[in-house]
């Protein structure tokens, strides 16, 4: 089979595994409403744990970052042995991410993927996923805003990027990704700006 057909399938089957809804094979395993019917509707681990399930949200977290990762972390590791050239990793970093935006199982309405593109920094790069990860922990922890949380964290992923690598191909895929995640949550901060945003644990009317 020819590379560029392989790069092809290899980012196709990252879109359909970042497709793959943790949020509702959770609710759906742990007997809970659908989360698009609830608080903020986003099918995510934060508006899964207004249900008041922690299971359920800690699973959710889980299934959306690895997901991420492990579409990444094969195609880093298989490049090679295929012949396809660094970009494939990209592309399947950014397709499983999208996945998870615009899932096509889901009618193109996903979550903010703040947990997918945790893991596909944290398979990009380890050093590059904990400090953005620990930026993320950071803020979640001490001002309990996940939102701002996850702006400041995708506002700095491109910045460690630029520090650890400089000028590198892998640093345009990290800044897209941000630029999406900023994006997503631009009503968030909206509603930050506006005092109104629920804090994490909070129920969102």
């Amino acid at each position: 089979m020819p590379p560029p057909l392989i790069s092809l399938l290899a980012v196709l089957a990252a879109y359909l595994l970042g497709s793959v809804s943790f949020a509702l094979v959770a609710s759906r395993l742990f007997g809970l409403a659908d989360p698009r019917s609830y608080g903020s509707k986003n099918p995510g681990a934060t508006n899964v744990l207004r249900s008041g399930h922690k299971g359920a949200a800690l699973f959710t977290l889980f299934g959306d970052t690895a997901k991420g990762w492990l579409a990444v972390f094969l195609a880093s590791r298989h490049a090679a042995e295929y012949g396809l050239g660094g970009y494939t990793v990209g592309l399947v970093a950014l397709a499983v991410f999208v996945g998870h935006l615009y899932p096509v199982f889901l009618r193109f309405r996903g979550g903010k993927g703040v947990a997918t593109a945790a893991g596909v920094l944290l398979a990009i790069d380890l050093w590059l996923g904990l400090a953005t990860l620990g930026t993320w922990l950071l803020v979640a922890f001490t001002l309990r805003y996940s939102s701002l949380a996850a702006l400041l964290a995708a506002t700095a992923a491109p910045i460690y990027g630029f520090l650890m690598w400089g000028r590198d191909s892998m640093l345009l895929v990290v800044g897209l990704i941000a630029m999406a995640l900023i994006g997503k949550h631009w009503q968030n901060l909206q509603r930050l700006m506006a005092g109104s945003e629920p804090k994490i644990g909070g129920r969102k009317p």
